[in-house]
């Protein structure tokens, strides 16, 4: 189904589910944007590589573009129809779905699409996590199996009680075919983080490679200990890390260093375009 269908079904859908006139989803020069209040929602995706052959791309982890909306003054007269999509789980779904659209043309050569969802959403929806953007997905002609939900570790996650109903909840999604995977970031030392993830199992661990330049590197004494933990854990229960943020030379080190397989960052992408340019 050609983009700017796809686009207007999801404004239908829209339409019916919030009985409104928005239609959020716009189709300009090829991409999809989403209106969310004030703000207009798009995307950039980071591919993710390699170790051993970088010119293969096993997924694009997507990210949120947020610009001032240039259209909002067409809608406001209509800012009451707004209150009922100011909402976390609602931008979650919004910008889930610009995603997808904006994935489409790079699906051919990717086999995975990483989508942010907030912890306040899982934990905001009371069962049947995936199945509204399942059928987003449907639409789109790709599967669940293409899709690998990704949440952040938050300092709430220690308190039993959310840690349950977050495991509850990714356990919901992985039973409809999704991968998950746990963005640590630079929470390599975070409290009970080996119990969290032995507990959940993620397919995939992001990790943001340390530092900004080689004086932090080796002055930093903690991460070398923390992430090579943190790779022998991963190796136990099956997970793959996924060395990100690597965007200098020194930070692609510990990638060499610590034996990491899959890697994300400018300097990597750098390395694929310069070869291609002497190619």
């Amino acid at each position: 189904m050609p983009l700017q269908q796809l686009a207007e079904s999801f404004n239908d859908r829209f339409e019916d589910e919030h009985k409104s006139n928005l239609r959020p989803f716009l189709l300009n020069s090829g991409r999809i944007s989403g209106l969310f209040g004030p703000i207009q929602v798009s995307s950039v995706f980071a591919p993710v590589r390699s170790v051993g052959k970088l010119e293969v791309v096993i997924g694009h982890i997507a990210r949120l573009s947020v610009s001032p909306s240039d259209v909002q003054s067409l809608y406001d007269h209509r800012q009451a129809a707004w209150a009922d999509f100011q909402s976390v789980i609602n931008l979650d779904r919004l910008t889930r779905t610009v995603h997808m659209l904006n994935f489409l043309p790079l699906s051919h050569r990717s086999k995975l699409l990483f989508l942010e969802v907030d912890p306040r959403h899982i934990l905001g929806v009371a069962s049947n996590h995936g199945a509204y953007f399942e059928e987003v997905i449907e639409r789109c002609g790709l599967t669940t199996q293409d899709i690998v939900i990704s949440t952040a570790v938050m300092p709430f996650f220690s308190q039993h009680q959310e840690r349950q109903r977050l495991l509850q909840g990714l356990g919901n999604y992985r039973q409809r075919g999704y991968k998950i995977a746990l963005d640590v970031g630079y929470s390599y030392a975070a409290n009970d983080l080996p119990d969290l993830i032995t507990h959940l199992t993620p397919d995939y661990l992001r990790i943001n490679a340390p530092g900004s330049g080689l004086v932090d590197l080796s002055v930093q004494i903690a991460w070398p200990y923390f992430l090579e933990a943190l790779k022998d854990l991963a190796g136990m229960i099956g997970s793959q890390i996924i060395l990100q943020q690597a965007d200098k030379p020194e930070q692609a080190v510990v990638a060499e260093r610590l034996d990491f397989k899959l890697v994300q960052g400018r300097y990597y992408d750098q390395l694929v375009s310069d070869d291609y340019r002497s190619a």
